[in-house]
């Protein structure tokens, strides 16, 4: 399990990779980003999975742990799947809307500061 309150989606599941050394496969339509943070993100020109995420768990699960266990926990209704793991390098791979793919690499320079 990781937290993605610094460099968001894209920084926890580089580190996922790089420590089984296999592809994290992620499908953006199952990524819940709320409305709202879309809509500035895209007026800013943030992408949404670099940014700080909190109240917000990233876990790897065995496939056949039922995803009902995770929505059952107070708050995580919802928990959702959200890609799988691939044999391969390691690789952070966004499967697109379209159908196209994307590789999401490190976050190159500090995360934006958080404001608390």
């Amino acid at each position: 399990m990781r937290d993605p309150t610094r460099g968001g989606l894209a920084s926890v599941c580089n580190e996922i990779s790089r420590a089984i050394k296999q592809e994290v496969h992620l499908f953006q339509t199952e990524i819940p980003i709320h409305d709202q943070v879309e809509s500035v993100c895209e007026i800013l020109g943030y992408d949404p999975l670099y940014l700080a995420c909190e109240g917000r768990v990233v876990a790897v699960i065995a496939e056949e742990q039922p995803l009902e266990i995770w929505q059952a926990i107070e708050g995580g209704e919802n928990a959702s799947i959200i890609g799988e793991i691939k044999a391969g390098d390691a690789y952070v791979v966004l499967q697109t809307e379209l159908g196209g793919e994307r590789f999401l690499e490190e976050l190159e320079d500090d995360p934006l500061p958080r404001i608390c």
